[in-house]
C-alpha cells in the first residue's frame, strides 16, 4: 500500500532550506506551507498520514477524516492535538522528542544575558556616536550583573531543563528545579524546590515544562508578587502558562526587573497583546527551537515516525495505540 501523506503546515519546519526526501519517500506527499482550521478537512480528507506543528486536530477534525490513520506531531509539545478523540478512532499521534534541546538552551541564555547585558541597546548607542563623543574611555546606563552567584530557578527539569540547569552551574550559578516526579532526584549541586519556593528565590525563572491545565496561567498576579523585584522571567516553553496582563502590569510597576519570552499566548500575537508595550520585555517570534541542526533533527524525526508507523509498530506514540 502507498500511503497518502498531507504535510499541513511545512514551512515552520523547513521553509525551503532543507531536503523533503526522507519524508516524500515514504509516500505519496503534499506539503502545503500553512493552513487555517477551516482548510485542514479539505485537504486532509484522502490523507492515510497527516504531519502537523500548530494546526489544530480537535475532535471535530479528527471525526470529520474517516481515511486517517496516523498523526505526525512535528514538534515535541501536543497540546493542540485531542489525542482522547484520536484513541477513540485508533489513531495513533505521535511526537518527536528531544531535537531541539541544544537549540532552546542557546536560546534560553541568549534571552538571559540580553537582558543582563544588553548589548544590543550598547551596540545601537554607540553607532549612534554616544561612544565618539564620550569624554571618558566607556559609558554605561545600566549595571550590569554577574550571572555567579546568582540563584537560577528552572521549572521543569527534562532534557532542556537539566540542561539549562547545568549550563547555569558552568556560569557559577545556583541551581534551584522543581519537576514533575520529584522521585527521580535531581543532579548533584541542584537544589530540589517546590513551585512557591522558586518564585521567591530566583534571581532568574525560566520555565521549559509542557503546557498543562495544572499550569495554564502559572505565572499569575499572585506569583509574581513573590519574586523578587529584581528577578527576571524567561519563558522558552508556552505562552498560556503566563498571565500575559498580569505579567505587563508586573514590569510596568517595577514588580519583577525584566522578562524574556519567546511564546506567547497567542501566535503570531494581535496587536493588543499586552507584552508587545510592556517595559524591559524582549519578545522574540518563537525561534528558540529553529537552528538549521534542530530542525535537521526534527525532519530526520517526522521520517522515523512515518516510517514506523508504515511498518505496523509506531514509535514515540503519546495516547498508547501501538498499532493500526
Amino acid at each position: 500500500m502507498r500511503y497518502k501523506i498531507v504535510i499541513l503546515d511545512g514551512k515552520g519546519m523547513n521553509p525551503g532550506d532543507l531536503p523533503w526526501d526522507k519524508i516524500t519517500s515514504l509516500g505519496d506527499t503534499v506539503i502545503y506551507d500553512n493552513t487555517t482550521y477551516e482548510q485542514i478537512v479539505p485537504r486532509s480528507k484522502n490523507a492515510d498520514i497527516v504531519v502537523v506543528n500548530k494546526c489544530r486536530f480537535d475532535r471535530n477534525i479528527i471525526q470529520s477524516l474517516p481515511e486517517l490513520k496516523f498523526i505526525c506531531e512535528s514538534a515535541t509539545g501536543y497540546d493542540n492535538i485531542d489525542i482522547e478523540a484520536a484513541a477513540e478512532r485508533g489513531i495513533p499521534v505521535s511526537n518527536v522528542r528531544g531535537y531541539s534541546t541544544n537549540s532552546v538552551v542557546q536560546h534560553t541564555f541568549a534571552l538571559i544575558l540580553a537582558l543582563r547585558n544588553k548589548c544590543e541597546y550598547y551596540s545601537g548607542e554607540v553607532k549612534k556616536g554616544r561612544w565618539s563623543h564620550s569624554d571618558f574611555f566607556t559609558f554605561w546606563d545600566f549595571p550590569i550583573y554577574e550571572l555567579a552567584g546568582k540563584t537560577l530557578g528552572v521549572y521543569g527539569f527534562g532534557k532542556i531543563g537539566s540542561k539549562v540547569a547545568s549550563i547555569g552551574q558552568a556560569f557559577g550559578m545556583k541551581v534551584l528545579a522543581t519537576r514533575k516526579n520529584p522521585e527521580k532526584g535531581f543532579p548533584p549541586g541542584i537544589k530540589a524546590a517546590t513551585f512557591e519556593q522558586l518564585l521567591k528565590e530566583s534571581d532568574i525563572l525560566t520555565l521549559h515544562a509542557p503546557l498543562t491545565k495544572e499550569n495554564h496561567n502559572i505565572i499569575n498576579a499572585g506569583a509574581l508578587k513573590m519574586m523578587k523585584d529584581t528577578a527576571l522571567l524567561i519563558n522558552t516553553a508556552r505562552g498560556k502558562m503566563i498571565d500575559e496582563e498580569a505579567l505587563r502590569q508586573a514590569l510596568d510597576n517595577g514588580i519583577i526587573a525584566g522578562a524574556a519570552l519567546d511564546v506567547l499566548s497567542a501566535e503570531p500575537p494581535p496587536a493588543d497583546n499586552p507584552l508587545l508595550g510592556a517595559k524591559n520585555c524582549i519578545i522574540t517570534p518563537h525561534i528558540a527551537w529553529t537552528s538549521v541542526e534542530a530542525r535537521k533533527a526534527l525532519m530526520e524525526g517526522v521520517a522515523q515516525n512515518i516510517e514506523a508507523f508504515i511498518k505496523g509498530k509506531p514509535i514515540n506514540t503519546v495516547n498508547d495505540i501501538k498499532s493500526n
